[in-house]
């Protein structure tokens, strides 16, 4: 099938995408002719519009062939098999990068005339090119995106190479290909019209998009991120400091339980917190240790008080806020997020992070009310045992999402994507839909087990 031109491979592509709708995602145009193709699909979604730009690095005797790509926020794609077979010699290869890395960020101030990036912190990104032949571009454009810090990444294009689509899979967290094909050949005999794609269509692109989604009232990504405040929560024996933020409208307020005296300054933490934030949520970033009571490491493991201060603090938002509560916690803090959501059935949604469900009693798992999820690292087979023995003892609603390849979750940078799309899902997903709504594709999770109307 051969599209009449890159706006026709746009829209079918955008067919393809139906489930991204409502689903707070940004895309993003790789440059020149990725641009036309991702315009059709943000109107289609009601999303905004934004770029990805990459720089192709050619072989000068051999332009049609590249060993590598260069991206926005100093992203760099080499494949080194292709840049073995050239020839280049590393001086060659330094002076290709620097002057293609000066072009682009020519083009860079081009095309986005002074517009800053759209923040993608905590939102899912898709980006679109109008066709994959080696897959370098595709990769370094899924980097950008990354570095960026989008929680997930979808790469949809609507013609491209068998095998750059299967390497590229490993690069984004979901790819889509209306025509995935074995030999691509020229990537214009796929188009009727593939007219070069000028500077001045791209700016005029980038503006209509803005206009329309300002037109529609669809929620663009905020300039930054929501502004927080320090606080202290009141609870027996002790005063604990948190960070509460609060975005318009909240709905709701997940209060991120650390047994410790500085969780709320983790960047990881506040990177899931982030995800939350743009879907609508407020969070509580809240330490139930003193630095003083954190030097006894006995602490660390008293369920029982961390749960009587956590319960406290879920008193003090809800009158502070006026909005449902919900909780999430990794290590030792989740034994006492389990205890206190078994004592407030009040409490909305728990999320475990990596953390020990086992610490709670099995009396209390037995008690709680709230629809639960435990994300383990597939490789921390200790722990995932640990979750498994743990909600055996619930009546809940509740499930086990395992990540591929990662042990310790929030220690470990690849995962947390992952870890904040699912926590993300978790808590924005109405109950009657959890079981239809997956934060990531079917292949990269095993398929939850379901007992007795449970998930697990």
């Amino acid at each position: 099938m051969r599209y009449e031109n890159r706006a026709d491979a746009g829209r079918r592509l955008a067919r393809r995408l139906e489930h991204l709708r409502d689903g707070h995602v940004v895309v993003l145009g790789v440059p020149r002719g990725g641009v036309p193709v991702a315009f059709e699909v943000a109107r289609h979604l009601g999303a905004p519009l934004d770029l990805a730009v990459v720089r192709k690095l050619r072989v000068p005797w051999q332009p049609e062939l590249g060993f590598g790509a260069l991206g926005e926020h100093g992203v760099r794609v080499i494949n080194q098999e292709v840049l073995r077979e050239s020839g280049l010699t590393s001086v060659e290869r330094e002076t290709l990068e620097q002057v293609e890395r000066a072009e682009l960020e020519r083009r860079v101030r081009r095309w986005r005339d002074d517009r800053a990036p759209l923040p993608l912190a905590g939102r899912s990104a898709v980006v679109l090119h109008d066709a994959v032949a080696t897959g370098a571009a595709a990769e370094a454009a899924c980097q950008v995106a990354r570095a960026r810090d989008a929680a997930r990444v979808i790469l949809a294009v609507p013609v491209g190479t068998e095998e750059s689509l299967a390497y590229l899979r490993a690069v984004a967290d979901e790819v889509v290909c209306v025509q995935p094909l074995r030999h691509l050949g020229s990537v214009g005999a796929w188009y009727e019209d593939f007219a070069p794609i000028t500077d001045s269509e791209i700016t005029t692109l980038l503006a209509e998009a803005e206009r329309a989604v300002t037109a529609s009232g669809h929620d663009l990504p905020p300039e930054g991120p929501y502004p927080g405040r320090a606080v202290e929560v009141p609870a027996p024996q002790a005063r604990m400091a948190a960070r509460l933020t609060l975005p318009p409208t909240a709905r709701a307020v997940v209060v991120f339980a650390h047994a410790g005296s500085s969780g709320r300054h983790d960047r990881r933490i506040q990177y899931v917190a982030a995800a939350l934030h743009r879907a609508g949520l407020g969070t509580l970033l809240l330490d139930l240790l003193t630095e003083d009571e954190e030097r006894n490491r006995h602490n660390v493991f008293d369920i029982t008080m961390l749960a009587r201060r956590l319960h406290a603090a879920s008193r003090w938002l809800r009158r502070e806020t006026g909005v449902p509560v919900s909780y999430c916690a990794a290590d030792t803090g989740v034994g006492a997020v389990l205890e206190a959501a078994a004592a407030d059935e009040e409490i909305r949604a728990v999320v475990s992070i990596g953390g020990r469900p086992d610490l709670a009693r099995p009396a209390a798992l037995a008690r709680v009310r709230a629809p639960t999820l435990f994300v383990v690292g597939a490789m921390d087979s200790r722990l995932l045992g640990c979750n498994h023995v743990a909600a055996d003892w619930m009546r809940c609603e509740h499930r086990i999402e395992v990540v591929p390849d990662a042990t310790r979750l929030l220690t470990e940078p690849g995962p947390l994507e992952t870890v904040a799309e699912l926590t993300r899902h978790w808590f924005t997903t109405p109950r009657s839909a959890r079981s239809k709504v997956r934060a990531a594709p079917a292949a990269s999770y095993p398929a939850p087990a379901v007992r007795g109307g449970e998930h697990r």
